[in-house]
């Protein structure tokens, strides 16, 4: 989606025959809404000096009249604009959704969350709501005063010096009010971002007495943000309220100057009067603007961002389709660092696996493990280097057609609201029984599915069934098998099981060495890479030490008889844990 042209431009661009139809709407509302001054006007100046009944009738019928289309066009404009926001939103959110989690895929460039979303509402709702038809009145303010001039030239002198004082007010308003609603925002997302985390962590935050600490946190961004919210209020109530103080007071001042031309013989009294009625609807549609401008800034910010997130967002659906991948993996010289960090995650990684081989991934904390599997699946984009399936780079390919043949299992397990069968079927409407069956059998969870209230159709998450780590790790890894993944990556798969989870996770990676899946595991027990071929040690984001199985994985392990052969400072100290081995403990491999 990346280019120069601002998206939202695009989508308006595609709406204009509805707007100019509403604009036109607009422009007939604002000429109906004279309906009241011209009935006055002929009162006061033809019925009251002929005294003709049937003259009263006759404008009375056509000032009902004229208040009834008022009426219909007010209705059929507001209709519009709600069918607008909605083939606005019908454009635009999806392409927010899918922005929003490709952002993640580049973590230069920091994560998007869910604003993207509240953004494409605030617009939506802009555009449905009163702030738009009110701001489509104010280049109608001019009509009013044509006819003023009409009335009198020296009635529509006084009516112009006030407008132009009305609208220096307005310009004011939106100068000084500009950018403390603009901090305001800023600050009011920083705010829900905080309570966004705290109800993701609701659990470990009670736990561990964290609640008070977040709540401060969260009052002092909130109570920022009513601060900057009140301050622009505040301006904005003192210039609306000059606003209403210009118009009324000229609205005296026309009655004023007309009574004057009245008694000069110049004007008739209905002109004195309607005069003062159309300066009032002159000057509504500033009134209205004044009080909505707080909005028009909020919307201008979030259509800001919307076009920010969808220019820096990655095509989806625009690289030619490739043949099926087998699964030779080539990683070359891959290297990714954080906005804000001091130094590279990964540093110039490289190594190679061909199709239906397996590597382990091992080495101390903050090593880059699981940063190198976000990198392999394409989540993760690097700033240099390339991971090549098959020869094609897998951060171009396009995730929808890449993702049947790859298996992910995060180390951060997250299942989607919705039933086992549909969680473990990657949410692919309509997938068959016997594929989701298949990959529960081969990941060893089909009989644990099967115990659970309503089997494969058990709801998960929000309003469902609340499953245990263990039990969210082995539907995750089954997810991972679904279908025909040629390349598999599972990032600490056996960190929440029991004996039995871990003897299914054995049997798992068994079946996909015999299905010719390339595999990739990071693991912190040496237990789980005794059947992989390769080992991949990584340490501060480098290659250590890559090689065959039994090349690499005796280095970090204590020999027979308690004799310590060589070991990189990898592994070394007190940050290894222990596991029983011949001839005594030995060294645990370091975890993530």
């Amino acid at each position: 989606m990346s280019n120069t042209k601002s998206y939202i431009s695009g989508v308006i661009a595609q709406c204009r025959r509805e707007l100019w139809v509403a604009f036109a709407f607009s422009f007939l509302i604002s000429l109906l809404t004279l309906t009241g001054s011209f009935y006055m006007l002929q009162v006061y100046d033809r019925v009251l000096s002929s005294g003709s009944v049937d003259t009263l009738v006759y404008l009375t019928l056509i000032m009902v009249v004229a208040y009834v289309v008022y009426s219909v066009l007010s209705s059929l404009r507001q209709a519009l604009l709600a069918r607008v926001a909605t083939k606005f939103d019908t454009m635009v959110a999806e392409d927010v959704f899918l922005a929003g989690i490709d952002r993640s895929r580049q973590p230069s460039l920091g994560p998007a969350g869910t604003q993207g979303l509240r953004d494409a509402g605030t617009l939506r709702n802009f555009i449905t709501g009163n702030d738009l038809a009110s701001l489509y009145d104010v280049p109608f303010a001019p009509i009013f005063l044509a006819f003023i001039y009409a009335l009198h030239f020296w009635l529509g002198v006084t009516a112009t010096i006030g407008a132009a004082i009305s609208l220096l007010l307005a310009w004011l308003n939106q100068a000084l009010t500009k950018k403390p609603v603009a901090e305001a925002n800023n600050v009011a997302m920083a705010s829900i971002t905080t309570a966004e985390a705290a109800v993701r962590n609701a659990e470990a935050a009670e736990a561990m007495g964290m609640v008070p600490g977040l709540t401060a946190r969260w009052r002092v961004q909130n109570q920022q943000g009513q601060i900057l919210t009140q301050r622009a209020t505040d301006i904005a109530a003192w210039i609306a309220g000059a606003t209403k103080f210009v118009r009324f007071t000229l609205q005296s001042a026309l009655l004023g100057v007309g009574a004057y031309l009245t008694l000069q013989a110049e004007v008739s009294g209905g002109a004195m009067i309607a005069s003062s009625i159309l300066m009032g609807r002159a000057l509504a549609p500033v009134d209205q603007a004044i009080g909505t401008w707080k909005n028009v800034v909020t919307a201008v910010g979030a259509r800001r961002r919307v076009d920010e997130l969808l220019r820096l967002a990655p095509q989806r659906g625009q690289s030619m389709p490739l043949p099926a991948p087998e699964g030779h993996l080539s990683v070359e010289r891959v290297a990714l660092m954080l906005p804000g960090a001091d130094k590279p995650i990964l540093r110039g990684v490289s190594f190679a696996l061909e199709a239906g081989e397996s590597a382990g991934v091992i080495g101390p904390s903050a090593a880059g493990k699981s940063t190198l599997a976000r990198v392999l699946v394409g989540v993760w984009r690097p700033n240099a280097g390339l991971v090549r399936l098959d020869g094609a780079d897998v951060a171009q390919w396009d995730g929808d057609r890449l993702g049947p043949y790859v298996g992910y299992l995060p180390q951060d397990i997250e299942l989607f609201p919705a039933t086992v069968h549909e969680n473990i079927a990657r949410l692919q409407p309509g997938a068959p029984a016997d594929a989701v069956v298949r990959a529960a059998q081969m990941a060893g969870v089909h009989d644990m599915i099967l115990r659970l209230p309503q089997g494969y159709d058990t709801m998960i998450g929000p309003g469902g069934l609340v499953l245990s780590g263990g039990q969210r790790q082995r539907i995750a890894l089954a997810r991972a098998l679904y279908g025909t993944p040629r390349f598999l990556v599972l990032d600490e798969p056996n960190s929440n099981l029991d004996q039995e989870g871990e003897l299914a996770l054995a049997k798992a990676l068994a079946a996909a060495r015999e299905a010719g899946i390339t595999t990739v595991v990071i693991s912190h027990r040496p237990s789980i890479l005794t059947s992989v071929d390769k080992i991949l040690v990584l340490r501060d984001g480098q290659v250590e030490a890559f090689g065959t199985r039994n090349d690499v994985l005796p280095r970090y392990l204590r020999g027979a008889g308690g004799e310590q052969r060589p070991r990189p400072a990898a592994v070394a100290g007190g940050a290894a844990a222990q596991v029983a081995g011949p001839g005594g403990p030995a060294p645990m491999i370091a975890g993530n």
